[in-house]
């Protein structure tokens, strides 16, 4: 019988190509996000992941369909920049409410049936945990928040024994993400012209990052481990520096990221 796999933000960038490893690896898979994709095959189901009724109508869906969730990838996610003093409280909510409650949401409707039958849960963080940047405060933190979670809910179903948890942090892709993310250079003036251009080089790494290919392989990858470490980062150059900033000094770390990207 085909195991089934249920992918936050599959029909675009890492989702899309995370979806079509687990549809040649024999599964079934399904699809949440706002607009339908085009990859055939995939079970897509219009959610609105800031909204419970909808989650939970999506997880109803599939639990009559299937059966099971056996494994389930919080991959969907939105990103905001802009200086802290600026930023609507609105929007700095709205990326959590995305990012980490999004997470929640779907976490609270899996682990029910995950407790009877076993499963795993795949979160997508962000190497932006580690290495928070200057106006990009609320994307950083709310997949720091992400981070902790994955480690509080390890040990949570830990007795359990049949769920695991873990996060990815990948480091830059290139996808649409960048395109799409809400930019606000409200007070440019006043911090000097660093908001834009803090925010054009952090686009310029993006462009330059890996291929949503690679993350999707490296996430189909993980989920099909036998089992879970906490943490796993994507790209390798992203390992040494995510080492090394457990390493050094944290105003060490802090000088250096000025250094990269306050010009």
């Amino acid at each position: 019988m085909k195991k089934t796999v249920v992918i936050t933000g599959a029909s675009s960038g890492i989702g899309y190509y995370a979806a079509k490893f687990f549809l040649e690896g024999g599964y079934n898979v399904y699809g949440l996000s706002r607009k339908a994709g085009d990859l055939a095959g995939v079970n897509y189901i219009s959610t609105d992941l800031t909204n419970e009724e909808s989650v939970n109508a999506a997880f109803d869906k599939i639990v009559a369909e299937t059966g099971a969730v056996d494994i389930l990838v919080n991959n969907a996610g939105s990103g905001i920049s802009g200086a802290v003093e600026f930023t609507e409280m609105s929007e700095a909510k709205y990326q959590f409410d995305v990012n980490f409650f999004g997470m929640v949401r779907c976490i609270k409707c899996a682990l029910g049936i995950m407790r009877k039958k076993g499963g795993k849960i795949i979160n997508v963080s962000s190497v932006a945990a580690a290495f928070p940047l200057p106006f990009q405060a609320f994307y950083s933190a709310s997949k720091s928040a992400v981070n902790a979670l994955t480690m509080s809910l390890r040990n949570e179903v830990r007795k359990f024994g049949n769920i695991q948890v873990c996060a990815i942090m990948p480091g830059d892709v290139k996808t649409d993400f960048t395109s799409s993310r809400r930019k606000n250079e409200t007070g440019d003036d006043v911090y000097g012209g660093i908001i834009s251009n803090t925010i054009s080089g952090m686009e310029r790494d993006e462009e330059n990052g890996m291929s949503p290919e690679y993350m999707g392989w490296l996430i189909y990858k993980v989920a099909t481990k036998r089992k879970l470490k906490p943490f796993y980062i994507g790209g390798h150059r992203y390992k040494v520096f995510v080492f090394l900033e457990r390493l050094l000094p944290k105003s060490f770390v802090s000088y250096v990221l000025a250094k990269m990207y306050i010009k």
